[in-house]
């Protein structure tokens, strides 16, 4: 792992091993970091609770990733922004113009990358 473990933020979380927000979640957990899965049913996932959404997130969170199309994204980029992340990973799938701008002119640092393949490479 690379530095100290970071709380992340798992915007689309899932509770079915064979998405890849949930797979994810497992190297998250692998590697030593906090996840904190924010889904709008879930309740918990492997014994973590899940929160119902961002404005339930609490404390610094050092990177969000989003698991989530730009339709459900980019109407909550104001949360997004309020959360403040130090940085934010579109994931595959998840990319968008307008909130790679909005993150970045709110000093935020977007990065468009694969958390698994960040993870697996040390390079998280």
């Amino acid at each position: 792992m690379n530095g100290k473990p970071e709380k992340v933020v798992i915007l689309g979380a899932s509770n079915k091993p064979d998405r890849y927000a949930y797979k994810a979640f497992a190297l998250l957990l692998k590697y030593g970091h906090e996840p904190l899965p924010v889904h709008p049913t879930l309740s918990e996932i492997e014994g973590v609770a899940v929160k119902p959404d961002l404005l339930s997130i609490k404390g610094e969170v050092d990177t969000l990733t989003l698991y989530v199309n730009p339709t459900i994204s980019e109407p909550l980029v104001d949360e997004i922004i309020s959360l403040n992340p130090r940085r934010v990973i579109l994931n595959p799938g998840t990319e968008s113009s307008l909130l790679h701008e909005k993150l970045e002119a709110a000093g935020i640092m977007a990065e468009e990358a694969c958390t698994l393949v960040l993870l697996d490479t040390g390079q998280f």
